[in-house]
């Protein structure tokens, strides 16, 4: 992955340094969240259409939507091939929806604004209790259906461990983010801290690869952050990998899944399925799924989701 542009990261400089200099000297706490807008806003409609092989077939647009697991640029870059793959094996156009919070996206799939989705685990968890959203499939990476939150600061802190970074400047990507929010949240209850007491400040960036070049950047003193996302910039060499280091890995968790409406057609949702788990066994498709850094798509079952029903509850009891 190439260096990002002067002017990107000028921008992501100019808006951290505003968003802190704000926060200074006044907590962030309960539920108000402080977001660090470090994209050009989001239209309501999809941002990007990618079309499939069979354009003139009349059939509609197959919507697919990833959360704001990672920024715009990074999402088109890494899941082209894929949707245009999906495009050509399904016969019909693909469009991608984007949009930049978890929560945003759980309302697409929820109105049925989109088919299938990629989404983060808690925003799985979250919608299977709201409208019992459902599961189609999920990667594996080397071997496991699991990943992990990594506590990361910048290469040269002297930060060792999660204590290290009491009174200091915190970066959570999402309130619906397990690896980025969850996770953090709930070894600090095991230290019987909140994040309103024990750092000095904290924001939530909505991308963990925005809260990896905050680190790098030194805008803030330590992140949490997806292990899926921090590996795959180290597997193309980025910049920010080396400029920054992993101290702490907490899990494994249930990997972030594909879902769907439940009230989809189920011809379409058996044709999604098939379509994912089949996607291996086609040279094109392994090299795609090889450039995600994942094996292959497998069925997986809700239960891997139970640590963080397990995790949720015991914060809400520590109230």
């Amino acid at each position: 992955m190439t260096k990002p542009p002067r002017t990107y990261r000028v921008l992501l400089i100019l808006a951290l340094l505003a968003i802190i200099s704000v926060l200074a000297g006044s907590g962030c706490g309960g539920d108000t969240y402080t977001r660090v807008n470090l994209q050009k806003k989001y239209p309501r409609e999809p941002v990007s259409g990618l079309t499939g092989a069979a354009i003139t077939t009349g059939q509609p647009a197959l919507r697919v939507g990833i959360a704001g697991v990672i920024s715009p640029a990074m999402t088109l870059e890494s899941y082209q091939q894929l949707l245009q793959y999906m495009g050509k094996t399904l016969g019909r156009p693909v469009q991608l929806v984007q949009r930049p919070t978890y929560s945003e996206m759980n309302e697409l799939i929820k109105n049925r604004q989109v088919e299938v989705a990629f989404v983060c685990s808690l925003a799985y968890v979250e919608g299977k209790s709201d409208f019992d959203m459902e599961l189609l499939a999920a990667p594996q990476v080397r071997g496991a259906i699991t990943y992990n939150s990594y506590l990361i600061v910048p290469a040269d802190s002297t930060a060792a461990q999660l204590e290290d970074l009491r009174g200091k400047v915190f970066a959570f990507t999402d309130p619906l983010s397990n690896s980025g929010r969850l996770a953090p949240t709930y070894e600090l209850a095991r230290i019987r801290e909140k994040p309103e007491t024990f750092f000095r400040n904290y924001i939530f960036t909505y991308n963990h690869d925005y809260s990896i070049q905050a680190v790098a950047d030194r805008l803030v003193d330590g992140a949490a952050v997806d292990s899926l996302i921090y590996d795959y910039l180290a597997s193309v060499n980025s910049p920010l990998i080396r400029k920054t280091k992993v101290i702490a890995s907490w899990g494994p968790y249930g990997i972030p899944p594909v879902v769907v409406h439940p009230g989809l057609d189920i011809s379409l949702k058996t044709e999604l399925k098939e379509f994912f788990l089949s996607l291996h066994t086609e040279a094109e498709g392994l090299n795609i799924l090889d450039s995600l850094l994942i094996d292959r798509f497998v069925e997986v079952s809700d239960g891997i989701f139970d640590s963080l029903r397990q995790m949720k509850q015991r914060l809400a009891g520590a109230q």
